[in-house]
């Protein structure tokens, strides 16, 4: 029987950098499709917000302030999802922290650490406490946003390439070692986005579109909910048999 990608009704989801961007607009689409949705970040104000959207639209949904560097932050989220909903299915970790592209000789230790404690630690914790809770049901599905820059040196942001490589080797690691155990793990290899973080750095660097499109086969920013709709798939019955892969949501950049 075909698995429809719609069916998402009792599945409990946890999204982390919910509050904007990528991150809000699968809040929305999740909460839409009747799946019960977590919501972490660290603006509690936006939050409380969407959680109110998805709620005003028949949806279920909880708002869980946190910082995903923090392990205990990340803890109570999953916790909280479990209390609230009895469970956790699926997880879309999509926060993410990226700089303008400096000269790697340029960059400060401040600038690395950044960079690498969101992409990387963040994942990290999340794999940690996500699998923990869906072993204890029997399974789940967990989607990682990774980039275009975890596959491609860009040519800038040497510490934003390495968070992403690493991203996509968490993904594969933990899908290799959990996948007989009912879990799935993959990651999105996302291009240029529209979301609020892809407009500064557009404000404060004019004409980088150019950068962003020079490889593109269709050379646009992405909308949001065109990344939140493969992260869905993912989290669905619909790819059962989809474990350990990076799927591209670039527009092409990775075809040529």
């Amino acid at each position: 029987m075909t698995k429809d990608v719609r069916d998402m009704d009792g599945r409990v989801v946890m999204i982390t950098g919910a509050s904007s961007g990528i991150g809000a607009a699968a809040a929305r689409l999740f909460g839409g499709r009747n799946a019960p949705v977590v919501l972490m970040a660290r603006r509690q104000h936006q939050l409380d917000a969407l959680v109110e959207e998805i709620e005003a639209g028949g949806g279920r949904a909880v708002a869980v302030a946190g910082d995903v560097r923090r392990s205990e932050d990340v803890e109570r989220a999953v916790a909280t999802a479990v209390e609230r909903f009895g469970r956790l299915d699926a997880a879309f970790n999509n926060a993410g922290h990226a700089t303008l592209g400096q000269d790697l000789h340029e960059t400060a230790d401040d600038d690395f650490d950044a960079v690498m404690d969101v992409n990387v630690r963040g994942v990290w914790n999340c794999l940690r406490h996500q699998i923990r809770a869906m072993l204890a049901t029997g399974g789940g599905s967990i989607v990682n946003t990774a980039s275009t820059a975890g596959l491609i040196a860009t040519g800038v942001g040497a510490p934003y390439v390495a968070a992403k490589h690493a991203v996509i080797g968490l993904t594969k690691a933990a899908a290799a070692e959990y996948g007989t155990r009912g879990i799935r793990v993959n990651a999105l290899a996302v291009g240029a986005t529209l979301t609020e973080m892809m407009e500064s750095v557009v404000d404060q660097a004019p004409g980088i579109e150019e950068t962003f499109f020079a490889r593109a086969v269709q050379p646009r920013f992405a909308d949001p909910v065109e990344v939140a709709e493969a992260a869905m798939w993912l989290c669905s019955d619909a790819s059962s048999f989809v474990t350990g892969a990076t799927v591209p949501v670039d527009g092409g950049v990775l075809a040529v």
